[in-house]
Parts: C-alpha cells; sequence; structure tokens
C-alpha cells in the first residue's frame, strides 16, 4: 500500500505496482558446472548468460540471476502484457550480481616507443585491446562530445572533457584519470593515455604500483541493460549491480540501465556505479526522437544508488506520473560537462503529474542535484535531503515551467558552497562595494535558482548554509517557449520556510510580482540587505521591515534565533532554540492538501511553523534528516 499523497493540483499521485503472481522462473549461473546457453534455464540445468534468458522471456516470467559478474549487455526483445504480466530480472539471492560494461585487461606491459617511457622513477604499462570484444563500439577510439551538439557550450576551460575518450580504465573498481598527452602520464600517477588509434592504452598506477596486484577493467560496452527496441513496456530491474558502462556525455540521454522511451518501468534496488555519462535514462532520450502513439507514462524508480555519475545520475525527458523515491544518488557530475547541460544529480524535463520524495542527492560535482528544465508541469519535489557538493551553482534550478505549478516543499537544502572562476577565491562583501548598482558577478551559491519560471511553490523548506542566496529568481525575457511568452518570474510562491545562514541573501526577486509570506530568516547578514527586488533599477536591498513597509512581503514572516548543524556523515541535523527565545509563529499554509506532512512524513497540521518539520520545541534536538525508507 501507498501512502496518499497529493500533488499541487490537489489531485492524488497515481501509484501503480507490480501484480503479477510470477508463474515461471529462469535461472542464469556464469559459474555453475553445468550452465549453457543451449540449456532449459532450470535450475539445475541454467543459462551461462543472461542473455540467453532475455530470448526466452514471456509476461509472467522471472529471471533468477546467481551471483557472479556478467559482462554482456542485457537486452531485453519483449516487454509484459499489463502491472499482472510483468517480467522481472532480479538476483536469485547468493550473493552480489554485477552486470559490467567492461573487460579484465589482456596482457600488460612494461610501455615502450614513447619519450615518457625513459623518465625516471615513473613505472608505465600498456596494454593492447582485444579487437574481439570491441566489435561494433570501441569507446577509446570515440570522444564524450554527443552527436547533437546544438547546446554544448564551446568554451576552452570545458573542450577537454568533451574531447577525452569514452573509454575508462577501472583499477579494483575504481577509475584512473585520463590525460591528453602521453607526458602528462610523467606528471601524475593515477592516470591512463590512449593511443590515437584507439587500440592501446598506457597507464601509470597510484604509488606506481605493480599491475599485476590489482585488477584492471577496461570499459568496453555502451550501456549494461537497455532493450534493443523502444516503448516496451511493464518490465521490472530488482536489486542488480551496474559497472563501467562507457557512453558518451548527453544528448541523447543514454543510461549505464535504460528504460529506452518504455513505459511501466520498475527500477528497485539497483546499485549503478562508475558510469561515464548517464546513470539511469527514463523518457524520450531526446528532444527529436519520435514519441509513442501514448505517452511514456508510469515510470518508478525507487531505493536505487546511483554512484559517481559522470554527468547526470538520473535522465528524462517527456514523461507523465514519473515516481522518483528513496534513492541515494551521490558523486555526480565528476566528468566536468556541465556546460553540455545535462549535468545534475537528476535532470528532467517537460515531466508532468511527477512526484519526486524521500530521496538524499549529496556531493555532487560542478553540477546541480535537481534540474527540472523546460515545461515541468503539476509535478511535486517533497521530503529530500538534498547535501553538500563541490563547485556547485545551486541545489535545485528550476528553469522555463510555467504551470500548472512546480511544487519544492518539505526538504532540507543545505551547504550549497558556490562556483567560481577558474583560481578566483569567493569574493568578500567590500565596503566599497556598496554603492555599485550589479551584484558582485563571482557570487553564486544558490539553494533553490528560478531562471524564467512561473507559478512555482517553494514552501515549508529549511535552506541554509548557501554562499549566495537561498531562493534566487530571474526573468529570461527573450527565451519564447511555452504558451509563446518568455520567462516572466511571475506568481512565484515562497512561503514558510527557514533560511538560514544565507551569506549574500536570503531571497531574492526580479519584481514585486510574487507571493512571500510567513518565512523565518536567522543567521542572516546583520547589517541587513539580505531581501531584495531587483526590478525596476536601481536593485532594493531590504531587511524584513522594510520588505513588509515597502511590498507588502512577509507581513507574517520573523526573524528567530536558533541553531543549526548537520553531521554530513551521519545524516543527523541538530536544532538548538534557545529557551529564552520564541519558536517561529506557526502559519496556514495555503495549499494544505499538498503539505499535510513534513520532512519525515508525519502528519502536519494545517497551522504548523515555517520549516520542514511539523513542529518545533525548546532546546536542543537532534534528529535523523535521512528520509529514505
Amino acid at each position: 500500500m501507498h501512502d496518499p499523497i497529493a500533488l499541487p493540483d490537489g489531485q492524488p499521485f497515481a501509484f501503480w505496482d507490480d501484480r503479477t503472481v510470477y508463474t515461471r522462473e529462469l535461472h542464469v549461473s556464469s559459474h555453475h558446472p553445468n550452465a549453457s546457453d543451449r540449456n532449459d534455464g532450470s535450475e539445475a540445468l541454467p543459462f551461462r548468460t543472461i542473455g540467453a534468458a532475455v530470448r526466452v522471456a514471456t509476461p509472467g516470467t522471472k529471471v533468477r540471476i546467481h551471483a557472479g559478474v556478467y559482462r554482456e549487455t542485457v537486452s531485453p526483445e519483449r516487454g509484459g502484457s499489463g502491472s499482472d504480466g510483468m517480467i522481472c530480472y532480479e538476483p536469485f539471492g547468493d550473493g552480489e550480481v554485477i552486470i559490467a560494461a567492461s573487460v579484465v585487461a589482456g596482457p600488460v606491459e612494461k610501455s615502450s616507443g614513447w619519450s615518457v617511457c625513459h623518465t625516471p622513477g615513473v613505472r608505465i604499462w600498456s596494454t593492447r585491446l582485444n579487437v574481439e570484444q570491441y566489435r561494433g563500439y570501441n569507446p577509446f577510439c570515440a570522444v564524450n562530445m554527443p552527436h547533437d551538439r546544438e547546446y554544448v557550450g564551446f568554451v576552452p576551460d570545458n573542450m577537454n572533457p568533451g574531447l577525452a575518450r569514452r573509454g575508462v580504465v577501472f583499477v579494483d573498481g575504481r577509475p584512473l584519470k585520463q590525460v591528453s598527452h602521453s607526458r602528462g602520464l610523467a606528471k601524475e600517477d593515477g592516470t591512463y593515455w590512449v593511443e590515437t588509434n584507439g587500440l592501446i592504452v598506457h597507464f601509470r598506477l597510484k604509488d606506481d604500483a605493480d599491475p599485476a596486484e590489482h585488477l584492471i577493467e577496461l570499459s568496453c560496452r555502451e550501456q549494461c541493460f537497455t532493450p534493443r527496441t523502444p516503448f516496451l513496456g511493464y518490465i521490472r530491474v530488482k536489486g542488480l549491480t551496474f559497472a563501467h558502462a562507457s557512453m558518451g556525455m548527453p544528448v541523447p540521454q543514454v543510461g549505464a540501465l535504460s528504460c529506452h522511451r518504455g513505459h511501466h518501468w520498475i527500477v528497485e534496488d539497483c546499485t549503478v556505479n562508475w558510469s561515464n555519462a548517464v546513470g539511469i535514462d527514463c523518457a524520450n532520450q531526446c528532444w527529436n526522437r519520435d514519441m509513442p502513439d501514448e505517452p511514456i507514462v508510469g515510470t518508478i524508480l525507487r531505493r536505487n544508488t546511483i554512484q559517481d555519475a559522470g554527468v547526470c545520475g538520473i535522465a528524462g525527458i517527456g514523461s507523465r506520473g514519473l515516481l522518483i523515491e528513496d534513492n541515494l544518488i551521490s558523486g555526480t557530475g565528476w566528468q566536468g560537462m556541465e556546460m553540455a547541460w545535462e549535468s545534475a544529480g537528476i535532470k528532467l524535463h517537460c515531466a508532468v503529474d511527477g512526484l519526486i520524495r524521500r530521496n538524499v542527492i549529496r556531493d555532487c560535482y560542478r553540477c546541480d542535484s535537481l534540474w527540472l528544465d523546460y515545461d515541468n508541469r503539476n509535478t511535486r519535489v517533497t521530503g529530500n535531503l538534498f547535501l553538500g557538493g563541490t563547485e556547485m551553482r545551486e541545489h535545485i534550478f528550476l528553469e522555463c515551467n510555467r504551470g500548472p505549478e512546480v511544487m519544492v516543499d518539505n526538504n532540507i537544502i543545505w551547504d550549497v558552497k558556490g562556483r567560481y572562476a577558474a583560481g578566483v577565491a569567493q569574493p568578500p562583501v567590500r565596503r566599497e562595494e556598496w554603492h555599485s548598482d550589479v551584484d558582485h558577478e563571482l557570487v553564486n551559491g544558490y539553494g533553490i535558482y528560478m531562471e524564467g519560471c512561473d507559478e512555482s511553490r517553494i514552501v515549508h523548506n529549511l535552506i541554509g548554509r548557501c554562499a549566495g542566496t537561498g531562493v534566487y529568481a530571474k526573468t529570461v525575457p527573450y527565451r519564447i517557449c511555452v504558451a509563446g511568452r518568455g520567462g516572466t518570474s511571475r506568481d512565484n510562491i515562497i512561503e514558510n520556510n527557514i533560511f538560514y545562514d544565507c551569506i549574500e541573501a536570503a531571497i531574492k526577486l526580479p519584481t514585486h510580482h510574487n507571493q512571500v509570506e510567513g518565512n523565518a530568516y536567522t543567521k542572516m547578514p546583520p547589517e541587513g540587505g539580505y531581501l531584495r527586488v531587483n526590478y525596476p533599477p536601481p536593485p532594493m536591498c531590504l531587511d524584513l521591515h522594510a520588505w513588509r513597509r515597502f511590498f507588502g512581503f512577509d507581513m507574517h514572516g520573523s526573524i528567530d534565533v536558533m541553531e543549526i548543524t548537520v553531521d554530513a556523515n551521519a545524516l543527523t541535523m541538530t536544532l538548538e532554540l534557545p529557551e529564552q527565545s520564541e519558536p517561529p509563529t506557526p502559519r496556514d499554509a495555503t495549499n494544505k492538501a499538498a503539505t499535510n506532512t513534513d520532512f519525515h512524513g508525519k502528519a502536519a497540521p494545517d497551522i504548523r511553523p515555517p520549516g520542514p518539520f511539523a513542529s518545533l520545541t525548546k532546546g536542543k534536538t537532534t534528529v535523523s534528516i535521512d528520509p529514505r525508507r
């Protein structure tokens, strides 16, 4: 049974689940002494590869995979017949099942024939690819740059990641760093370099170790799990581990685990490790592909762990009823390809009636935790933890969404340090800049950044430890799209949030055509000016009193005294309200149907204090902030 939960329009989210009574089992065991792809798939006579089971699986079949590493791309040939006739792929239960898009390196020898090989004290090794393992696709020949380059930002500092080879060398499961020239091997250990023809790879291990003492793997396949044909439905993938997929940067959005534009998939309890670009793709993958006659509907992604995706953890274009819940997404963005505009822990376009809840998204690198880009409608983001990161501009990016509203509620959005020009430290606020008409160009580090959005609702969140601004909204006047208008940044609601330690400002709005009420502010800059309206110029930097007087905002807002600390390892939060202080005044939410539970899923009264918790008490309280079930 699913908890009833409302979308922003007040209507309940349309949950569904697998109701199949599985009547057939197929067994796969690569290590069984009798394993053969000519077998019948019984437990006594299992298939050797998952691909053999794929060819005979029909609705009502459960493919049970025994422990081991399977170096193949699993390509389902058919989908299920409905929620009571699904096809399921899951582990048998005797150990981890890893589907790896890599091969164990062949013979390794000391490198020769290059000047770098003579560098004193440096041990460089080489291996030649087995061409039989790379027929049809060689990621060491292909570069990361996508085929669709319409939106790639061609600037000098982002060309190296785009022009790097897709192939990766893994040592004991972790990647070496690719260098673009052979001499880079002499400058840094833990690196590799690919010869022009993509057939010989040179590498240097950390601390100049001997490769004979380590497992050396080379990526060789684009994906780990993807149907041969698009639009298949009612497929369930449970509890499998996918590793080392070597696709290029999006678009198209091609994941290690791919629904290939299918509908009614359930992907649960899976792990995706070290995908070169995208962890999981759902929906249409690209803007210019033909859409099916029916919308891509009903995908469920739950309780998965997506670690160290190079560009994007979860990606999807054009979905209806998408459910993303209880996932852990960490380490996204290590490729540094943010200028391709698809980098985020979760990146969605045109999601309708979607629900993103109870996820932990943390430690992103040079990318957003969540990016809802273009025409997302009636989609709710609730009860998530957004935590930490390196050189991030913002945790949540809402771009060009125009109603029915996107709602971001009851989340903890914490610790975004900002991204600055290379080699430039975060600029301090200097007195000589007080007379400037514009903000310092280098300041960023936003909790929520809204670009050309109307009718978005930001309610009952805790937004704290931002190097820049808690919520920053701006117009994009000449981007004409969705209802034929440029982004007006009007009719957004920012209500009943706690803003804590936002160094530059708590809220920046482009105009007064928005609604702000019931927010609590603490640890703001002591000299004021942390509430801003930027148009008409000059920008106005206000304290709470002026905010109320001149704009009628936050008539029931408050300045509060509290201390909040977060243990990023234990995922706990300590909140202290001094005994002599008054807790923030409870406020009535304008959309009761969509905010009747708090961050922990507890029932919340209609009248409740600002922030993501149903109640706040005096004294010192430590609570878990891991929202996953």
